[in-house]
């Protein structure tokens, strides 16, 4: 329904000014003076109601989960000593394709014979003509691009400081697990699904009837993690 998002924040919003004046009549009733140091102590941080003011940046506010912001790159983690694992990306160009500002510029590897190789020789992102969309990671066959959380890129360079290479880009799995938990449950949940079914396939290979109906368990599962119901 149009116009309901905004009906909601407004609602949002009436409710922290009504709650200020209740927190006000709270600490009022607890001192005489509800501007004394211990409603300050509350009120000035994290734990305060109402309408508040964080100190920025010696307090932050955790980002919701589905909070995006530059893409990166999905890799495994790395073994114990090594700095660089396998990357999920195929550098199959489809990212760049839907990237509506076209901040994506990617030159696929290529193998000692000639032949194309199924990882990115060089990975770039222009975060400056980034709308972080989130198109990227949607269409991504793989699942090796993530929004990030990670918004604190300001700096005084205006040169080549905001566009990220591979190295930069690239992030392991863990991190991906950390700041979005329950997605990535929901994302590893699905390949798992996925593979058995693709190993019951096998199993029952020549039997009529099972493979269209595998197939259509495996979609649904997928959908199950864009459309929010694992998670």
């Amino acid at each position: 329904m149009y116009g309901l998002g905004i009906l909601k924040g407004m609602a949002i919003t009436i409710k922290h000014f009504v709650t200020s004046y209740v927190d006000d009549i709270f600490w009022a009733s607890r001192g005489g003076r509800y501007y004394n140091d211990a409603a300050l102590t509350v009120r000035q941080s994290l734990e305060g109601r109402g309408v508040v003011t964080v100190f920025y940046p010696e307090e932050k506010l955790a980002v919701p989960e589905r909070f995006r912001f530059v893409p990166f790159l999905v890799t495994d983690d790395p073994a114990p000593g090594q700095k660089w694992a396998h990357e999920w990306c195929t550098s199959c160009g489809i990212c760049a394709k839907v990237c509506p500002p076209q901040c994506i510029w990617i030159k696929r590897g290529t193998q000692p014979n000639g032949r194309p190789k199924p990882e990115p020789e060089e990975f770039y992102i222009d975060i400056d003509i980034c709308m972080n969309c989130g198109l990227c990671a949607e269409f991504c066959p793989f699942d090796a691009i993530k929004m990030d959380h990670d918004y604190e890129l300001a700096s005084y360079d205006r040169t080549t400081a905001h566009i990220h290479d591979k190295e930069r880009l690239s992030k392991p799995l863990s991190y991906w697990r950390e700041i979005a938990p329950r997605k990535a449950e929901a994302e590893a949940a699905a390949r798992d699904f996925t593979e058995q079914s693709k190993q019951k396939k096998k199993g029952k290979r020549g039997e009529a009837g099972d493979e269209p109906e595998d197939r259509l368990e495996e979609l649904k599962a997928r959908q199950l993690i864009y459309k929010g119901q694992l998670y």
